[in-house]
C-alpha cells in the first residue's frame, strides 16, 4: 500500500512519529510538503513543493502519482484537511469531498450544518467586534465562550464570564487569531469560509473524547475518553481519563449525537475526533473534526478499547472499510495530560530517567525545543508536550502522572532577552 501524506506548511516534526506509525503498520508512506524542511522524511519518498499554494500541491502531487500510483492521501493536522480532500480528489481518490471538508474544518460552517440537520450544538454567532460580541454574550447569558472558527489545539478559545472579561479579552483574540499558526499552515487559494471569532452559548456539563469512524451511513465509536480537569502544580491542565466513566445509556445518546454531526458534516466515509459535552444531562457537538485527536488519543484509544485510529485514516484513505466495533473497553485505565509551563523562552528542559523509563508511562512525547517561545493564554497556548501512564485505577494512573510530570524541569528566560 503506498499512501501520500500533506502538509501546506510542515507543522516542525510534529507529525514524525504519526507518519512511523503508519509506515510500521505496513504502508509504503510518501511524504508532500509544500513548505518544509530537508531531511524530514527518507529522501526517496519526500519532496517539498516549494510553495502553498494549493495548484502548485495539485500539481506536485499529480506529478508524483503518475510515478508511484498512490492508493490513497492522509494527514493528521487539522489544517491540511482541506488541502488532503482538494489533492485526493485531483488524484481520483477516495476522500471527504471538498464541501464536507470545509464544513468539517470552519467551525462557524460546522454550526451551521448542524443547525440545519437538527444534530445537538450550543447556540452561536459570528461576530465582527466587541459589541456585536457582547449583544450576542447578553443573549445566551455569561458565560460564554469566544473562539476562532479556523483555530485547533484550543488556541485563542476563552471562556468569558462578563462583559469586563470580553471586552479585555476580544482584541487580543482579534490581533491573535491574524497571525494563529493553524491558520498560516493552510494551504492558499481554498476557500476556507469566514476567519473571525464567534461566541457561543457555554455548555456546563462534563466533555468526552471520541475517536470514531463513519462508513457507509454507520458511525462507530471507537474510543471514549473523559476530559477531568487537574488542578494545581507546575504543568496544570486538563487531564484525559480512559475508560470511560459514562454508562451504557450515555454512550449510546452520545452515538447518536455523533452520527447525527457526522450526517450533517457530510461525512459518509471518514475517520473522525469528536469531542462532546453534556449539558443538563444530555450530550451535545463541540465539534467532530475528520483527522484522529493529537496528543496521545491514538495510543490510549489502542490500550483502552482495541481501536487504532492510524490504521483507520489509512484504510478510510485507500476507499478499504477499516476494522471497527462499537466501543468495547478493555478494562485497562489509563490518564495522559499536556504537559505545560509558564511564559517564557525555553533554555532547558530536563526529563529524568525516571520518568522516560518508566514502565508505567505509555507516552511521553517533548514537542518543545530549547530556544522555544512559550506564551500562554489570552497570548497563545504553547504546551511542552504530553504524558499518559497506566494503572489499575483512575487514581492509581493520575497520582503516577502526576509524581512524574512534577520531576521535569523547565528553565526559563524573559522572552525580550533575545
Amino acid at each position: 500500500m503506498r499512501l501520500l501524506a500533506l502538509e501546506a506548511r510542515q507543522n516542525a516534526s510534529y507529525y514524525q512519529s504519526r507518519y512511523r506509525q503508519v509506515a510500521d503498520l505496513g504502508a509504503e508512506l510518501y511524504v508532500l510538503n509544500g513548505i518544509g524542511t530537508p531531511d524530514f522524511w527518507p529522501q526517496d519518498r519526500y519532496r517539498v513543493a516549494g510553495s502553498q499554494r494549493i495548484d502548485d500541491l495539485i500539481t506536485e502531487a499529480k506529478s508524483w502519482h503518475e510515478q508511484e500510483r498512490f492508493d490513497g492521501v492522509i494527514t493528521f493536522s487539522e489544517s491540511a484537511v482541506t488541502a488532503v480532500a482538494a489533492v485526493a480528489e485531483a488524484l481520483g481518490l477516495p476522500g471527504v469531498g471538498a464541501e464536507a471538508a470545509r464544513t468539517s474544518r470552519n467551525k462557524l460552517l460546522m454550526r451551521e450544518a448542524h443547525r440545519r440537520h437538527g444534530a445537538p450544538h450550543p447556540g452561536f454567532r459570528l461576530v465582527a467586534d466587541v459589541e456585536e460580541a457582547r449583544r450576542a454574550a447578553e443573549d445566551f447569558g455569561y458565560p460564554v465562550i469566544l473562539k476562532p472558527t479556523l483555530g485547533a489545539a484550543s488556541n485563542f478559545v476563552f471562556r468569558i464570564d462578563d462583559e469586563e472579561e470580553l471586552r479585555e479579552t476580544f482584541p487580543r483574540a482579534v490581533e491573535g487569531i491574524a497571525g494563529m499558526s493553524w491558520y498560516e499552515m493552510e494551504a492558499e487559494g481554498l476557500d476556507l469560509g469566514p476567519h473571525g471569532l464567534m461566541v457561543e452559548a457555554f455548555l456546563d456539563g462534563e466533555e468526552f473524547l471520541i475517536e470514531a469512524v463513519a462508513w457507509d451511513g454507520e458511525v462507530y465509536l471507537g474510543s471514549i475518553v473523559d476530559r477531568i480537569t487537574a488542578e494545581g502544580g507546575t504543568f496544570d491542565d486538563d487531564v484525559h481519563h480512559a475508560p470511560t466513566s459514562l454508562g451504557p445509556e450515555q454512550v449510546a445518546a452520545v452515538h447518536r449525537v455523533v452520527a447525527a454531526g457526522a450526517r450533517a458534516q457530510g461525512l459518509d466515509r471518514s475517520v473522525m475526533h469528536a469531542e462532546v459535552r453534556f449539558h443538563r444531562g444530555e450530550p451535545y457537538l463541540l465539534e467532530i473534526a475528520i483527522r484522529p485527536g493529537g496528543g496521545g488519543l491514538d495510543l490510549i484509544a489502542r490500550i483502552t478499547a482495541d481501536h487504532c485510529p492510524i490504521r483507520a485514516v489509512m484504510d478510510v484513505a485507500r476507499g478499504v472499510r477499516p476494522r471497527v466495533r462499537h466501543y468495547e473497553p478493555t478494562g485497562v485505565h489509563v490518564t495522559a495530560m499536556c504537559l505545560l509551563c509558564d511564559a517564557g523562552r525555553i533554555e532547558r528542559i530536563d526529563v529524568p530517567a525516571e520518568v522516560s523509563e518508566s514502565d508505567r508511562v505509555f507516552f511521553l512525547k517533548i514537542t518543545a525545543r530549547p530556544g522555544d517561545v512559550v506564551r500562554r493564554p489570552p497570548e497563545g497556548n504553547s504546551i511542552l508536550g504530553f504524558l499518559g501512564t497506566t494503572g489499575d485505577s483512575l487514581e492509581d494512573a493520575r497520582q503516577t502522572m502526576n509524581d512524574l510530570a512534577d520531576r521535569i524541569r523547565v528553565e526559563l528566560s524573559p522572552i525580550g532577552d533575545r
